[in-house]
């Protein structure tokens, strides 16, 4: 069910791209974003209320939510960067470099939590930064 649920997450990754170079043309990209994120928003808690999770709230711990606001600062950060780069560059050279993130993910969590790196993540990792060098050129 993770592997349709995470091809689902690139396809919509896609279309995330191509909408937003589409609709951003004319726009300030700090607006555009924070559109974006308004409907980001509307979509998230309109599946808790869906879902009937909202209860779940008051059982988060401290640090959970100190990790989960931070990891929404760098999401935010994330998508202000991002669309001003699309808003000046090629989509496809954007898309790719920003998904050298796959590749320092991979290097933070060796290094914060400690999962395995291997040869086969080494070899990944090397192709996907070459692919990216290859697609910025």
């Amino acid at each position: 069910m993770w592997l349709a649920l995470a091809l689902l997450s690139a396809v919509f990754a896609a279309l995330t791209a191509i909408l937003a170079k589409i609709g951003i043309e004319g726009v300030n990209s700090h607006l555009a974003t924070a559109i974006r994120t308004v409907v980001v928003l509307a979509l998230a808690w309109g599946m808790v209320f869906f879902t009937q999770s909202a209860g779940g709230i008051t059982a988060i711990s401290r640090r959970s939510w100190l990790f989960l606001i931070l990891s929404g600062l760098a999401t935010g950060a994330s998508w202000l960067c991002y669309f001003k780069a699309l808003q000046m560059g090629e989509t496809s050279a954007v898309v790719a470099v920003d998904k050298l993130s796959v590749v320092l993910t991979l290097l933070l969590a060796v290094l914060f939590l400690h999962e395995e790196f291997t040869l086969k993540s080494a070899i990944g990792a090397a192709l996907l930064t070459a692919g990216t060098w290859l697609m910025i050129r």
